[in-house]
């Protein structure tokens, strides 16, 4: 009899599918939730370290809805899109106080969390709890598209809606964890968004996108548009009786949302104004560095910083709750604050000015890496 389309995943899952994943090892609901947040937007290789020391730290969902968020931001920087971090938490707190510490089995519970929608949903309640759902991801999207010859961007609601009905109509009658992870690993191992493998593929034989020589061209990619640029200058503020470097919250919400950064200004005049209001006293002596880009996925950010060392902090002027002097040391910053990884860098660049120089020499000022 022939295979069905769930059945040649799953024969070919056996020999060929990832399932020695950190998250995997005993199909708990919290290690699953954590890593599928991970995963949005991010590759398996990079999720694994920092999972793991995330796991490290926050063992449990009761830890993670107790600690603080700037630690658990700390744990997420470098990951990007820190909304995922902030709702992480915030999921935390509500399956603690809603739901006994314990992953909700209903599917409407489980979207009703912070930061998880359909998809998320249902693999982590396919994943744990071996539950007959289907999953749309990114991978997954790329295998239909390309098997169903779909046309349009998967991201478009109309061509989305149609992928989820191809999604549900193919799976399994059983082995629901395992047929989930299959097609995640389908699309993660052979139908890769460049030169797909389609000679290993198990379902090749009725794909219509390698039956029309058309897999290199689907899915059809998002429509492109000009990414707008962003131009700050950012004010590296730095007590050079101890390297300390002011770090101010940023908002909850918005870009960065509760991450440290520096102060940030329009233009070198609007500092230059600041610096009068605040440091006027301090003897500030300024130095700009190497401009630091990063692109977020609706504009390009270019940092222009500028390295102001100062004799003393102004009394009065930083509160505790506004922000930190934050210590640097031969290897890292002490403090355990969640920075975006520009900041990181900004940071980095400060630091090998540092080691450069005699200590006590600041007033010289480093030059720019």
């Amino acid at each position: 009899m022939k295979k069905t389309f769930s059945q040649q995943v799953l024969y070919w899952f056996e020999d060929h599918g990832r399932k020695d994943l950190p998250w995997q090892c005993d199909r708990d609901a919290y290690k699953i939730w954590v890593s599928e947040i991970m995963l949005q937007q991010t590759r398996v290789d990079t999720v694994i370290p920092y999972y793991k020391k995330f796991i490290q730290h926050f063992p449990d969902v009761n830890t993670l809805a107790t600690s603080d968020i700037d630690d658990v931001l700390h744990h997420w920087t470098g990951l990007g899109y820190y909304a995922r971090a902030r709702n992480l938490h915030k999921a935390a707190q509500q399956i603690c106080a809603l739901h006994e510490s314990k992953f909700p089995k209903e599917t409407e519970q489980a979207i009703a969390l912070p930061g998880i929608g359909r998809s998320t949903a249902a693999a982590v309640l396919a994943l744990s709890y071996n539950q007959p759902h289907a999953i749309l991801d990114g991978n997954v999207k790329r295998v239909l598209a390309r098997y169903f010859a779909l046309e349009g961007w998967p991201g478009a609601r109309e061509i989305e809606q149609q992928l989820w009905q191809h999604a549900e109509s193919l799976l399994p009658s059983e082995s629901f964890a395992e047929y989930t992870q299959a097609m995640m690993d389908l699309g993660a191992k052979l139908c890769t968004r460049s030169n797909p493998n389609c000679s290993a593929c198990p379902v090749q034989e009725n794909c219509m996108a390698l039956e029309q020589q058309r897999q290199n061209e689907l899915p059809t990619p998002k429509p492109s548009k000009k990414i707008p640029q962003r131009d700050v200058v950012v004010a590296i503020i730095q007590d050079y009786q101890d390297d300390s470097i002011w770090l101010g919250k940023r908002p909850p919400t918005g870009i960065w949302g509760g991450l440290y950064s520096f102060p940030e200004f329009e233009d070198s005049a609007k500092l230059d104004a600041w610096l009068s209001q605040h440091y006027e006293n301090s003897s500030p002596r300024s130095r700009t560095l190497p401009v630091i880009s990063h692109t977020f996925s609706h504009f390009k950010l270019h940092m222009h910083p500028k390295l102001i060392q100062i004799n003393k902090k102004p009394n009065g002027v930083m509160e505790d709750d506004l922000g930190v002097w934050y210590k640097l040391t031969d290897q890292k910053v002490g403090q355990k604050i969640g920075l975006a990884a520009p900041v990181k860098k900004v940071l980095e660049q400060v630091l090998n000015c540092n080691k450069e120089q005699p200590h006590g020499a600041h007033g010289a000022m480093c030059e720019a890496q």
